[in-house]
């Protein structure tokens, strides 16, 4: 029997979990004003005050009609969950976390990389763990490499989750460690997004390295997202299966940070509360927004109001979860009637209300023509990502007439590169020793061999040296008239100051000696000013050789945001053009290459499904034409936060079909101009081996204002300039746009494999 001072303690437990939950129901309503929760809140902690001055039966009936209450509340606020208050649930300090995650889903673990404030970034962990299935009362386990995102309970020193550079090649570190001994990969996504700053190894190129290295690990790797913002998530967030909680959030940007752009609320500004709840719910960030647009492939249920460090039910279900898409990776790489077999077993349990039993285990390791499968599976899934939200705006012919002019050229230039190659050398020499006999016999049967090689194998246009950049002479594909084309500000009479004229006594410029013969830059101290992106196309690509495709792609509004399609529509009117990107064939100095140029007259640069479909299709041209692919980038403002992470999965989307591409033998150039950002950066344009500027362009992860909000501290101008971005070593050179043409035809020559058609 409980004396009066058990009774008591146990009502300072149940007071104390009072003060819990109310707290929680705070946090997720962003206040105490709902329900009047303050005052509950004051009214709890009074009676814990004054525990000991209550008889023992009043205190019971008080703390009754607490529980009786409290329980009200929060079936109300279970009831109509906004995208906003999930949010909050994630940010609440009573959410689970890793940690807890490491000790009550997996057996045992050991944590790598060091510990607390001696760790290399607090914010990322990376653990060797061990985790069992029970089958038929016998035990199998299996070793898994954990790798995620560490919030913590508050810590300062954990950035609430934001990894920061080091964080990242942390966890690529053991990704690799994880692929020489063969196990699987396990991710946990709990970050609000990247640490922003330019530090080496640099925020947007480590994350561009490990999107480019998770593309072709060769083990399976699953996925779980709480938190998952933008670039930070998709750093250890390319996986085979995708799971993610019912109470997460999976965003391309914050509803505060969206909020702030679509108001245009200026800096130290307060973000109306209203506009935050409506662009939440525009951003479609929730469990089933994703798994309804394909970026995510299942859910794993958590209690109405979210799973807390204690919810020790919800553990048994993700230790379930993560174990059957571990299975579900391996099976698929094996025989269809293996996995079909699986899958209609474990239907078949589910329906009987079993979800976390097995009765079979599964080996994890694969041999190589598993592995193979593996990537193909994985390259499958992220290509179709995306899919079917841009609008296509080519004949309904036109695609299967496009696919057999696909197949029939993939063929020509197998035959012609692939097998007919692979003699090349052999028949040269023979023609070359033919040739160069003296008998007039030999020479007579040696020509028609050798114009039938030439006919086989053309040689491309090399001259000795560079050639002049010519104007088009001929009316261009696209919808302008560029015949003779020049920019407008050529035409008007004035003289403009450069920006460094204090400092280095720059001469004022006459426009159209600038916007002319001078390219755009001062004659003086070289500071570049920017040009439209028709001056390229007309300047650095032999005269009447840009040719596009793709052109039939088009932006849209697939999530339905608010107010965007009459921008959209007006961009679409004033360019002239459907989307931020063009691609195109065309030739430098005779060289043919691919181009794909995203520019700032179209929604300032940014990425969506149809600029990703439009650079992977590009890709896959260069790579069955085994030409070069020049990715120029006039501008670019990261993804388009209008598309959400239909946007976002066009990161890691392009980086794979980059990184085939390179596998495959290509030489993949990339070349920065203007203001040059966030995700494309971090992903498909970042993971390039050759990184070039236009000089005084700025290359960087986030804008002066986000690394100000995020780290509390201000960047110095020249923070995010080409210089500093190759003293970082971001990228390779800094070119004069001048002798840009000259660069790129040199780079086409010294750099590049053996496979390029053109060596």
């Amino acid at each position: 029997m409980l004396t009066d001072q058990e009774h008591m303690a146990d009502s300072g437990k149940l007071l104390a979990q009072f003060v819990d939950r109310i707290s929680y129901l705070m946090d997720i309503k962003g206040g105490g004003e709902w329900g009047n929760l303050e005052e509950l809140l004051q009214r709890v902690q009074q009676l814990r005050q004054s525990v000991f001055d209550f008889p023992e039966s009043r205190l019971f009936e008080e703390i009754g009609r607490i529980e009786d209450r409290l329980s009200f509340l929060e079936d109300r606020v279970a009831e109509a969950l906004s995208p906003a208050e999930i949010v909050n649930i994630v940010r609440s300090i009573q959410r689970f976390t890793l940690m807890d995650i490491l000790e009550n889903v997996y057996d045992s673990f050991a944590e790598l990389g060091g510990e607390g404030d001696c760790n290399v970034d607090p914010a990322v962990v990376a653990a060797r763990a061990t985790i069992s299935r029970r089958v038929k009362n016998k035990v199998f386990s299996h070793q898994v490499m954990v790798i995620g995102h560490e919030k913590g309970r508050g810590e300062e020193y954990r950035n609430g989750g934001s990894a920061k550079p080091w964080g990242n090649d942390k966890a690529l570190r053991y990704m690799k460690v994880a692929e020489t001994e063969g196990i699987p990969i396990h991710f946990y996504i709990f970050t609000p997004g990247s640490f922003p700053i330019e530090d080496f190894p640099g925020a947007a190129q480590q994350i561009a390295r490990n999107i480019y290295a998770m593309a072709k690990l060769k083990v399976p790797m699953v996925s779980f997202i709480s938190e998952g913002g933008s670039g930070g998530a998709e750093a250890v967030g390319l996986s085979d299966i995708r799971l993610m909680a019912s109470r997460g959030y999976y965003s391309v940007i914050s509803p505060e940070g969206a909020a702030a752009i679509e108001g245009k609320i200026r800096e130290g500004e307060r973000v109306p509360r209203e506009l935050v709840d409506h662009c939440a719910r525009q951003l479609k960030m929730t469990a089933a927004d994703n798994l309804r647009l394909g970026t995510i492939d299942r859910i794993v249920e958590e209690p109405p109001l979210g799973a807390r460090r204690e919810d020790y039910g919800f553990f048994k279900r993700l230790r379930y979860e993560m174990i059957r898409a571990t299975d579900e990776v391996i099976l698929k790489t094996k025989s269809l009637r293996a996995f079909r077999a699986y899958a209609l077993k474990r239907q078949a349990e589910e329906q009987k209300g079993v979800p976390d039993e097995f009765h079979v285990s599964i080996s994890w390791n694969l041999d190589e023509l598993e592995v193979e499968r593996l990537l193909e599976l994985r390259s499958r899934k992220y290509r179709q990502m995306g899919v079917g939200f841009f609008r296509d705006q080519k004949k309904s012919f036109l695609p299967v007439l496009g696919r057999a002019r696909e197949l029939a050229s993939k063929g020509y230039y197998d035959v012609r590169y692939g097998l007919l190659r692979a003699h090349q050398k052999n028949v040269q020499k023979v023609i070359e020793e033919v040739s160069g006999e003296s008998s007039v016999f030999l020479r007579k049967m040696a020509e028609p061999v050798k114009a039938a090689y030439d006919f086989v194998f053309p040689q491309p246009n090399k001259p000795s040296r560079p050639v002049r950049a010519e104007v088009l002479e001929k009316k261009s594909i696209f919808m302008e008239d560029w015949e003779g084309w020049v920019p407008p500000l050529a035409n008007e009479d004035r003289t403009v100051t450069c920006p460094n004229a204090k400092k280095k006594g720059c001469q004022d410029l006459w426009v159209p000696d600038l916007y002319g013969e001078f390219c755009g830059v001062c004659p003086s101290c070289g500071h570049h000013f920017p040009l439209e992106y028709q001056w390229y196309l007309n300047n650095l690509f032999d005269k009447d050789s840009v040719r596009e495709f793709n052109e039939h792609i088009a932006s849209g509004n697939p999530l339905g945001f608010d107010g965007f399609e009459p921008r959209l529509k007006r961009d679409i009117r004033r360019t002239g053009r459907r989307s931020s990107m063009i691609t195109f064939d065309a030739k430098v100095q005779g060289i043919m290459v691919v181009v794909a140029m995203l520019f700032s007259n179209f929604r300032n640069g940014t990425v969506g499904t149809a600029e990703g479909e439009k650079f992977v299709r590009a890709c896959d041209r260069a790579r069955t034409t085994r030409r070069p692919l020049l990715a120029y980038v006039h501008t670019t403002g990261g993804i388009r936060i209008h598309e959400g992470t239909l946007g976002v999965v066009q990161m890691p989307k392009c980086t794979l079909a980059v990184r085939e591409y390179i596998d495959s033998g290509g030489f993949y150039i990339v070349v920065y101009d203007n203001n040059s950002y966030a995700g494309p950066v971090a992903s498909f344009l970042g993971c390039s081996p050759y990184q070039f500027a236009i000089r005084s362009s700025r290359i960087g992860f986030a804008g002066p204002r986000v690394i100000r909000e995020t780290t509390g501290e201000d960047v110095p101008p020249d923070y995010q300039s080409a210089k500093n971005a190759l003293g970082r070593g971001h990228i390779q050179g800094i070119w004069d746009r001048r002798n840009f043409r000259k660069n790129l035809f040199e780079a086409f020559i010294r750099m590049g494999g053996p496979n390029l058609y053109y060596r």
